[in-house]
């Protein structure tokens, strides 16, 4: 068995497929679709904005992660909880409007990029980069 064959068969392939990029993109303007029209009626997911920046789907897509995150971080707890509720409802609206063998799992979780690009920012204004970047060496070109 080849490792590619392996790696797909097994799942441990660290670049997703093009099929699983794409299907990630079908499911998230779904899902970010029923968000807008209000279709999902929670009066929790009916007091916040929520952005959805990004769907993992897995190899066999069959399990798809979503990332969300509520405008301004507030209530993300409530909004996870929400979502739970509905996962039944969530799951058959995106199997209605995406054409796949079978209607992926759904999973929720908070997108962090927001704050670890926080973190970053935060650690590149400390005294000590700074030091370091001010004392970079000249280029002699």
């Amino acid at each position: 068995m080849t490792r590619r064959r392996h790696q797909r068969e097994h799942g441990t392939s660290q670049m997703p497929s093009q099929r699983q990029l794409r299907v990630g993109e079908l499911v998230r303007h779904a899902f970010a679709d029923m968000l807008t029209r209000g279709a999902v009626h929670d009066p929790v997911m009916q007091n916040h904005l929520i952005t959805v920046p990004e769907v993992r789907m897995t190899a066999d897509l069959r399990l798809a992660t979503i990332y969300v995150m509520p405008l301004g971080g507030r209530d993300a707890d409530a909004v996870l909880a929400a979502l739970e509720r509905n996962k039944r409802f969530l799951r058959g609206e995106i199997a209605r409007q995406i054409n796949l063998k079978f209607a992926p799992e759904l999973r929720f979780r908070i997108d962090e990029r927001f704050d670890e690009a926080e973190r970053i920012e935060r650690l590149l204004r400390t005294p000590e980069v700074q030091r370091d970047l001010d004392n970079k060496p000249e280029d002699d070109s």
